[in-house]
Parts: C-alpha cells; structure tokens; sequence
C-alpha cells in the first residue's frame, strides 16, 4: 500500500473508532436521561435525551461517511468520493435544527399545560454525570476531527459541547425547582430548542458554503504562494485557485511568471517542479501551471510596464496588476487586472482602465484581462 493509501486508511480509522465511541456513550445518555425526563415529568431533560439520540445518529452518518469517502477514484468519480463527508456534515446540522424544532414545540406544550416537574437525587446525579461525558466527548471529538480534517466529527463535537452546556442549564433549573420552587423548566426547555436550532442552522450554513465553493483559506494559500515563489526560476506566483474534492483532496491551478528567455525544456522542468514541491509541502495537487513570460532585456518594456501600473493602480478597487507583457515586434501590451468585489460595478471600472490605457498608447494593441479575486 502506498503512503498515501496508508494515511487514508488509518485517517478513516480514526474516525470511525472515534464514532463508535460516541454513538455508545449517547445512546447510554439518552436511555437514562429519558426514564429520568419520565418520571420527573421534565420536559427539559426529555428535551435533552432525545438531542443525544440525534447525536448517536450524527455518529452513525460519520462513520458512513468516512468509509465511503476512503473509496478510490474511478470513471464515474475521478477525483474521489471525499465530498461525501459535506453531505454528511449538512445531514448532521439538518438533524440537530429538527431536533431543536420538535423540542421548541414540546416545550411550548409544556408550558401551556403548565405540568409541575418533579426531580429525584438520582436524577440529578445523572444529569451530573452527563455533564462530564458531553464535555469530554465534545473535546475528544473536536481534537480528532481536527487531526484528521474531518468536518463532520467536527460538528458532531460541537454539538456534545453545546449539550454539555444544555444539561448544565437543566441541572439548574431543577436545583433552583428544588431548592426555591421556581418553576422554569419549560421556559427553559424552549430556551434550549432555539439554541439548538440556532447551532444548527450555522453549522448548517458554514457547510453550504463549502459546497458552494468558499474562498479558499488565507493562510493556506499565502504559503503556497510563497513556497511556488521559493522555487528557482520562478518572478511570481498569481491566480491560485484551490478547490477541494473532501478532506485532504485539494487540487489547484496557478499562473507563475517567469524570464522570456527560457526554452520549452526548461519550462517544462520548471512547472514540474513548482508541482512537486507544492504537493511534497501542502498535499495540494496543482492539475495545471499557466505561464507569464516577463521581458527581462528591454528596458522600454520596464519603463512602460511601470508606467501602466501607476495609471492602472491608481484607480479605485485595483488590488493588483500581473502578467505584463510587452510585444514589441507584435506592437502588442497584455496583462491582467484584478478588481475588488467590493466595487459597485467592476465592469464599469475596467472599461475605465483600457480606455486610458488604449489612449496613452494608441499605437500598440492593447489587452487587459479581467480577472477575479479567487484568493489571498
């Protein structure tokens, strides 16, 4: 088995052990908070046990998830089925908001009713007792998760954090019953149920944004680049675009800039290696290297290469200018503008630019790319 292999193996082992563990320790919870929920008539601690059976089966879709994204790649998936992990993560948040939802409306029962709740010291042990395993759980989860870049274990830690707190609220509202006969459980109860929705439905939200192709990390692409930039050869790095296939399945493109004066061979080697080096220190697999050739032996193209850029940076919203290119025997001028998101009309902006620039060189051909802003 290749190294690769082998980490994908024991990455999935990790994280079914990891789930095993909690779909026992829930499933435990939720019995004993149950028949204490039961015979206390809380609605609170019911509220809270059933939340434990929605985490089992958060751990149930984990472990799922994590054998069938350790599959291989084949025709029908050739990047994998490592995506399979963001349905799961989504699939765990929708469940802990219906959760949240059917607790709100027994709680509001609940308190129409107005049925009194009577706890017992055994009870109030294992709401206790509940506190330190949800805790445990919720760090143990999150740590693994974070080992093994698992979202989906990752939220199903938050959640035991966030149960923890909940069975905390619990705890005191029966001490408070118990010792001031203050009546608040089911108030309480509705209080947990909109937390609970509230916590899912961002879970649920930060999820979605993977799926729909969120801006890729800050610091992840900032090294990259300036390991790229490292390699030999390489004047600069531009246009990283990075885009996940599941945890530990990111592939990329990237334009480097580099001398004019180098041949076919020599590119070749050099792209290569830009690759290699990128994979070797990141696991980010670059699929294509675009080139920028830049004009190291003219020196008119510098002095017109910082000209452009001063007129270029000058205007609002430019965050940078790269590619530059000047043809001399084509009479040509070609480079790349980026243009800040924030702009109210970015087209509007770069037709501004060429038309300058067009009006500053009327006898050259000029070519301006808009580019997007696809990443620190």
């Amino acid at each position: 088995m290749s190294e690769q292999g082998s980490a994908v193996v024991s990455r999935q082992k990790k994280i079914v052990r990891t789930s095993l563990l909690g779909i026992g320790a829930n499933i435990a919870l939720a019995g004993f908070k149950a028949a204490v929920g039961l015979l206390a008539h809380s609605i609170a601690i019911v509220t809270d046990a059933v939340n434990n059976l929605t985490d089992a089966l958060s751990s149930v879709i984990t472990v799922f998830s994590a054998r069938y994204s350790a599959k291989p790649a084949d025709r029908e998936h050739p990047f994998g089925h490592g995506r399979i992990e963001y349905f799961a993560a989504e699939l765990i948040a929708m469940l802990v908001i219906y959760a949240g939802i059917t607790a709100l409306v027994e709680s509001v029962k609940k308190i129409i009713e107005h049925e009194e709740a009577k706890y017992t010291a055994p009870g109030l042990i294992i709401i206790a007792v509940a506190v330190l395993v949800k805790v445990l759980l919720g760090w143990y989860f999150k740590r693994i998760g974070k080992e093994t870049n698992s979202e989906a274990l990752s939220n199903s830690g938050q959640d035991a954090t966030l149960d923890a707190v909940i069975s905390v609220s619990t705890l005191v509202a029966a001490l408070l019953n118990h010792w001031l006969d203050w009546e608040i459980e089911a108030w309480l109860g509705a209080a947990i149920s909109l937390f609970i929705v509230y916590s899912g439905a961002k879970m649920l939200m930060e999820t979605v944004s993977e799926l729909l192709g969120a801006r890729a990390d800050s610091e992840l692409s900032k090294a990259i680049r300036e390991t790229i930039n490292g390699v030999d050869g390489v004047l600069g790095s531009y246009d990283l675009f990075l885009t996940d296939y599941g945890p530990d399945r990111m592939m990329g493109s990237v334009h480097i800039e580099i001398p004019d004066t180098l041949s076919a061979r020599e590119i070749d080697a050099l792209c290569r290696k830009v690759q290699e080096t990128c994979y070797l220190k990141h696991s980010v697999a670059l699929t294509a290297v675009g080139i920028y050739a830049h004009n190291t032996s003219d020196n008119e193209a510098a002095r017109i290469r910082d000209d452009i850029r001063r007129r270029v940076m000058s205007h609002e919203g430019v965050l940078q200018l790269h590619g530059f290119y000047l043809d001399e025997a084509a009479k040509t001028i070609r480079f790349d503008v980026i243009l800040d998101f924030a702009l109210p009309d970015r087209h509007a902006s770069y037709d501004a630019i060429v038309a300058e620039i067009r009006e500053a060189y009327p006898d050259w051909h000029v070519s301006v790319v808009l580019d997007t802003d696809i990443s620190d």
